[in-house]
């Protein structure tokens, strides 16, 4: 059984950090029970350093994961469980906040230090994604852990028809992504490219919320036609979709997992379940006792 197009959510321009324009595809209160357990998508991007150049510093979170995920540039990160390093081209960060950490990610442009394997015609240009996925009551307050994720741990398969899946986590077919679950929301991460008059068709399990987010080109979902930088949630009944791409091609990300179906109270970088939990968080902060863990998990 297809699913059908739930909601749509457009992405609109804004900035955040200490100034750095994106797209915000979806994120709040308003849309969290509609993506559950998936609680913001950023689009972040430019070839202009000044929109980009300030970055994210130091900010906490806690409650939630975060998966940075970047296609251009580079992402200067540092944590506070001494987690350091650069994300370059094709490589992720999935970062599990738990009971509270302190990170800043600062966008940077490709320069020659970098290596000749990184230049590109535009040195300036950045670009990726930020999603946060929520985590259940039971895991608010586990350990901080980390993963950096190197291109050559991703599975990336070609399409029968044209085109290529790479699987970032879950697991697609015989194979398993770089992380194969989070949770218990047990979420799928693919990033699809689909040449010309190409298509692809995947069963999500019934009752995953599926989230459909393409960046490039045009095409159809279900037989919908979509744009790009548009969000398609869809229906939780069903199992199956399929894409197909127009004269030109299209790229897009594909989330599913299992909705959580918990209160939230949510603001700024935490997300806990209820009001108390979320004073408390802030109070931790004032005290200077936010971090809970402090030895590092890499994972």
């Amino acid at each position: 059984m297809l699913k059908s197009i739930f909601i749509i959510y457009i992405a609109q321009e804004t900035s955040d950090g200490a100034g750095v324009r994106l797209k915000r595809v979806f994120g709040g209160m308003r849309s969290a029970p509609f993506t559950d357990p998936f609680l913001l998508l950023d689009n972040f991007g430019s070839t202009n350093p000044e929109e980009y150049i300030m970055g994210f510093p130091w900010h906490p979170h806690r409650g939630i994961e975060t998966v940075t995920y970047l296609l251009d540039g580079k992402v200067e990160h540092e944590d506070s469980e001494g987690n350091r390093g650069v994300i370059y081209p094709n490589e992720l960060q999935w970062m599990t906040a738990g009971s509270g950490i302190y990170h800043q990610e600062m966008p940077r442009p490709i320069s020659r230090e970098d290596g000749a394997a990184y230049i590109k015609v535009n040195h300036d240009a950045v670009f990726g994604f930020q999603l946060w996925i929520n985590l259940p009551s039971t895991l608010k307050m586990s350990w901080p852990a980390y993963r950096s994720i190197k291109p050559q741990n991703v599975p990336v398969i070609g399409l029968d028809n044209g085109g290529s899946a790479k699987i970032i986590a879950g697991k697609y077919k015989q194979y398993d992504g770089a992380v194969p679950f989070s949770g218990n929301s047990s979420p799928l991460y693919m990033d699809i490219m689909l040449e010309p008059w190409s298509e692809f068709r995947i069963n999500t399990l019934q009752g995953f919320k599926t989230i459909v987010y393409p960046f490039i080109g045009q095409g159809l979902i279900n037989g919908v036609k979509f744009e790009k930088h548009r969000a398609y949630v869809l229906s939780e009944d069903g199992e199956e979709i399929y894409v197909s791409a127009g004269e030109v091609g299209t790229r897009f990300l594909l989330f599913a997992g299992r909705p959580i179906r918990e209160q939230i109270a949510w603001y700024g970088p935490i997300v806990m379940n209820t009001q108390e939990q979320l004073e408390q968080a802030f109070a931790d902060l004032r005290n200077g006792i936010f971090i809970k863990h402090k030895e590092p998990n890499i994972l």
